[in-house]
């Protein structure tokens, strides 16, 4: 039997990578935190040319596939803003409804997953800490540190685990 070759994968991140969320960071600056406005805001996030560039460069060796933070629920408008921008096609990984862990733990946990049967060229993700523990993981990371950061968002990412 002929075993099926596959090309490596290039893994990106979606918001604050691919996506810009500063249009929607004013919902997570409230006390409490508007999570449904939040994400029902996504479809008008402008695209970051930086990281549509490098993801569309990174498909001429790699498949692409999309690890995001964002909560299954999400799904639909995430793939029609991937379809809208021109984004690679690829699977995308998503985060549980009621998955609440830190962004740094749960990307962590599926890059793993994704590794023992693929190569993985690259991570391309705005979180530092998921950056640190990729790194830490043996895995070649791109911090994506073309948009502008939010504080409000870092501290959902990490202490919420909202996405």
């Amino acid at each position: 039997m002929k075993e099926k070759i596959s090309r490596p994968l290039a893994v990106f991140d979606l918001d604050g990578t691919l996506a810009d969320t500063a249009h929607r960071q004013r919902f997570l600056e409230s006390k409490p935190r508007d999570w449904d406005a939040f994400f029902a805001a996504a479809p008008q996030d402008p695209p970051l040319a930086e990281g549509i560039a490098l993801a569309r460069q990174s498909a001429q060796e790699c498949e692409v596939v999309y690890l995001t933070g964002r909560p299954e629920r999400c799904r639909r408008d995430t793939e029609d803003w991937l379809a809208a921008h021109g984004l690679p096609d690829g699977r995308i990984w998503m985060r549980r409804n009621d998955d609440r862990r830190p962004a740094r733990r749960t990307k962590l946990e599926i890059l793993r997953r994704l590794a023992r049967n693929r190569e993985i060229r690259v991570l391309v993700d705005d979180d530092e800490l998921v950056c640190e523990d990729a790194e830490r993981a043996g895995f070649r990371v791109v911090r994506a540190r073309w948009a502008a950061a939010s504080a409000a968002l870092r501290d959902a990412q990490e202490r919420e685990g909202r996405t």
